[in-house]
């Protein structure tokens, strides 16, 4: 299994509602993609910024779907809620 963990940046004030909207369509969308298992949203207990857990059944499928135009199209509808940008870290689960 492959996972990403996505670090997502501060969410610009006033747009929470439409980047959790944005996450549940989105969700839809990826879903749909062969090899897709999960993505979850994370919000900190303690404060920060919201964090992601991607589940696929390879780095091959994620990658897949990843170059799809319609990542490209969520990517471009998400930036302008951002201040700044996603952090990613790639992991494969050799135990569990």
């Amino acid at each position: 299994m492959f996972i990403v963990i996505i670090n997502f940046p501060p969410i610009q004030p006033g747009k929470d509602s439409e980047f959790r909207e944005w996450f549940v369509q989105t969700n839809e969308e990826f879903g749909k993609h062969e090899g897709f298992i999960s993505r979850r949203l994370l919000n900190p207990i303690k404060g920060g910024d919201y964090a992601a857990i991607v589940e696929h059944k390879s780095q091959e499928t994620f990658m897949k779907m990843h170059d799809t135009p319609a990542h490209a199209q969520a990517s471009e509808r998400v930036a302008p809620l951002f201040d700044g940008r996603r952090s990613p870290q790639f992991y494969d689960v050799i135990i569990g």
